[in-house]
């Protein structure tokens, strides 16, 4: 992520949303070459030089102050996450050494934890939405047609964010994709701007970048929204439609791990759909031991000496 560049395309994107009467500045009647607030009128309602706002904008002034940042968030009237985001933007952490990227897997208690939970979509994930572990409703829920070992292999697991752009099952799941897909860019954003020496996040957002216009179209509009809970309205190809509420539970160690949870009300036809969906995905895992433990015992039974006489 080139942050001094972030920072810019971010505060001219939200100078662009606003309009002079929309802040109490008068507009003067006259044809404007762009749209939205000019910097000279940015930087008075922020109580700044235009000199200086325009040095923040142009990511060289890595010093701005809390009041400062302040000022700019409520004349931009930002929301407390594009605040935040704003401040991550403004102040980048130092560069540091790169060291080689090594494999996240996720711990043995955690994956544990979520098997024992077989009537609750579990997924857990990194801070790139690369899917570290699911349990098998959770495999069910949003992948079945994947293999269910995929997130073993750091290869090739599957990313959400990916499956969500360039996967078409993942897109016909979701009932409103657009707005999933916002949703979901907003809060790749958000995390970029908090870690933007992440040289394997800044791979991922430019790959998509690259293979999906519609990625690309949503970046340039700079969302940024926090999303640790929610709902989600998803048409199952088993089970049909749903609608089920979820939560984003950061584990409590240094991984920057989190487990994506699925519940529905009880009683409720979406709750009935993701029972008859645990049932499913649970006959089904009898039958794939079945039958594995059956062709184990054939391969004994066909090593052992027969009437044959051939051993």
């Amino acid at each position: 992520m080139d942050t001094p560049t972030a920072l810019g395309d971010f505060l001219r994107n939200r100078r662009a949303r606003l309009q002079p009467e929309d802040v109490g500045l008068p507009s003067h009647g006259t044809r404007r070459r762009v749209p939205g607030l000019r910097r000279e009128e940015l930087a008075l309602l922020a109580g700044v030089s235009i000199t200086y706002y325009t040095h923040l904008e142009q990511g060289q002034s890595a010093n701005a102050s809390d009041s400062v940042l302040d000022s700019l968030a409520r004349a931009l009237r930002l929301t407390p996450d594009e605040h935040a985001h704003l401040r991550d933007l403004a102040r980048p952490p130092k560069a540091k050494r790169p060291v080689p990227r090594r494999p996240e897997y996720v711990r043995a208690t955690t994956r544990r934890l979520i098997e024992q939970m077989p009537h609750v979509p579990a997924v857990v994930l990194d801070g790139r939405n690369d899917v570290l572990a699911w349990n098998a409703l959770g495999h069910a829920l949003l992948a079945g047609h994947l293999d269910p070992t995929s997130p073993d292999d750091p290869a090739s697991r599957p990313n959400l964010t990916r499956m969500l752009f360039l996967d078409p099952h993942a897109r016909e799941l979701y009932t409103n994709w657009a707005k999933e897909a916002r949703v979901a860019l907003a809060a790749m954003r958000l995390t970029a701007g908090r870690n933007p020496q992440d040289r394997a996040l800044a791979e991922l957002i430019g790959s998509l970048m690259l293979q999906s216009p519609d990625f690309a179209g949503l970046w340039s509009k700079h969302p940024v929204r926090d999303c640790t809970v929610g709902t989600k309205e998803l048409h199952h190809p088993v089970v049909g439609p749903m609608t089920l509420d979820f939560e984003n539970l950061h584990l409590s160690d240094d991984t920057g791990h989190r487990m994506l949870l699925y519940t529905a009300p009880e009683g409720s036809p979406s709750d009935a759909a993701l029972s008859l969906l645990s049932s499913l995905t649970a006959e089904s895992d009898r039958a794939r031991i079945s039958s594995k433990r059956g062709a184990g015992a054939a391969e004994t039974t066909s090593s052992e000496p027969g009437a044959d006489g051939l051993r």
